[in-house]
């Protein structure tokens, strides 16, 4: 007898199969008192076109509220009455819906996914409501200054672009959408081809295998020439700035940022290296040592490095004082300078990457972290990237690396500001 599916692939822990419509599975087995699954779709906020802005985390809430099998209490108790939780997130380049349950529940979690999936049915009285829900939510981050100000420097260092406008949406867009744009969004995207399945758990792969055919062979046929003719908006030419935003707020909040290298880029990880030298959560990295322990500038001080799929930014973000304002910003130029022009000795460069390495771990040791970092890189890469790969890749990581990279990322020419302050002190 011929073995139930003989291209299954063992990829070091993990196991992949691909089903006849397109969607992808990828496990990681483990003797696990709790169990992780995850459905991550392509489909995020840069996805939309302009008057869809907001859709696709409309969607995201909408997708709870009512299947042709289900109400939207139902789809909540489904889970929570074995004690099992469910949540979702969106991001700019995709939506994720997951769960964490005991390993006895897996075919109760694939088959409630699958139906709220492929079965959400969009109740217009339930959208309106969560229409409210979503610019609550829009309403909360914009009185956190951090977030406000992210938002803002986003969208100059992508004007014109999806990817520079808030995944939230705004308030009047959101109350505009209708069941016609979400329909027609839900429709092109939530597809099998569009959509990896992840798991981590105590399941056989081939029940697991067995359990997702059973469900998911149901799911709608890919439309493979729409995905295909999906038009997303070029990323158009950068320009520097130097900004200041009003707000209401007690302090002055800045970013210095520039773009970065895509998830592509061969240099990723030594621009992330460099990120977690200059503002890593470590409280010595170079910014916080600098601004907080050293001249007592800042409380918070953070650099951020994201990567998509065509392209990436580095963000070092600060709050301090109006009067400490051009004295902070004064150096953290001066640290970036720093970097650019003194190459790493040897032990500093060995220390860097013994941090990194240690808090990457640190951060795969939760279950669920993996099991989503695992559907991604199948998204991304058609391939997991294992930690011990992703080591070895940053071990090989020159001085003269980092030195081309902070040239190349943080070139005075190409880095931007933004502050936000209040409106009081901009007068």
């Amino acid at each position: 007898m011929p073995p139930l599916y003989p291209d299954i692939q063992i990829r070091m822990d993990y196991q992949h199969h691909s089903l006849p419509n397109g969607l992808q599975i990828v496990h990681r087995p483990s003797a696990t008192e709790v169990a992780h699954l995850g459905i991550v779709i392509k489909a995020g906020s840069r996805d939309e076109q302009e008057h869809e802005h907001g859709l696709a985390h409309l969607i995201e809430h909408c997708l709870f509220k009512g299947t042709t099998h289900r109400k939207a209490y139902h789809i909540l108790t489904r889970l929570e009455d074995v004690g099992a939780e469910i949540n979702a997130y969106t991001s700019k380049e995709e939506t994720c819906i997951y769960a964490s349950f005991l390993p006895v529940y897996y075919e109760r979690t694939i088959e409630l996914l699958t139906d709220i999936l492929f079965n959400s049915i969009f109740p217009p009285k339930e959208v309106e409501k969560e229409k409210e829900v979503v610019i609550d939510e829009i309403h909360s981050y914009q009185e956190l200054p951090y977030e406000t100000v992210n938002e803002h420097f986003e969208l100059k260092l992508f004007p014109n672009n999806q990817l520079g406008k808030s995944i939230l949406g705004t308030p009047k867009g959101i109350k505009k959408q209708s069941i016609e744009n979400l329909l027609a969004f839900y429709k092109l995207h939530y597809q099998p081809e569009n959509m990896i399945l992840s798991s981590f758990g105590d399941i056989p792969f081939r029940k697991l295998c067995t359990l997702t055919e059973k469900y998911f062979s149901k799911a709608i046929k890919p439309d493979l020439a729409a995905l295909k003719n999906f038009y997303q908006d070029p990323l158009l030419s950068y320009k520097p700035f130097d900004a200041v935003i009003k707000g209401k707020t007690s302090q002055s909040h800045c970013i210095i940022g520039a773009p970065a290298y895509s998830c592509y880029h061969p240099d990723k990880y030594s621009i992330a290296l460099l990120n977690n030298i200059l503002g890593g959560p470590a409280m010595s990295s170079r910014l916080s040592y600098s601004l907080r322990e050293k001249l007592g500038y800042a409380y918070n001080v953070e650099s951020n490095y994201s990567a998509f799929t065509d392209s990436g930014q580095l963000l070092i973000y600060f709050a301090t004082d109006y009067q400490s304002l051009e004295k902070a910003s004064d150096r953290v130029y001066l640290e970036l300078k720093g970097i650019r022009e003194k190459k790493l000795g040897d032990v500093q460069l060995y220390k860097a990457k013994q941090q990194y390495i240690g808090q990457m771990a640190l951060s795969m040791e939760s279950n669920l972290n993996q099991m989503i970092s695992a559907a991604k890189s199948m998204m991304i890469y058609d391939r997991i990237e294992e930690l011990s790969e992703i080591e070895a890749k940053i071990e090989s990581i020159t001085s003269e690396n980092i030195l081309e990279t902070a040239n190349e990322v943080f070139n005075e020419n190409s880095m931007s500001r933004l502050v936000l302050q209040n409106e009081r002190k901009t007068k």
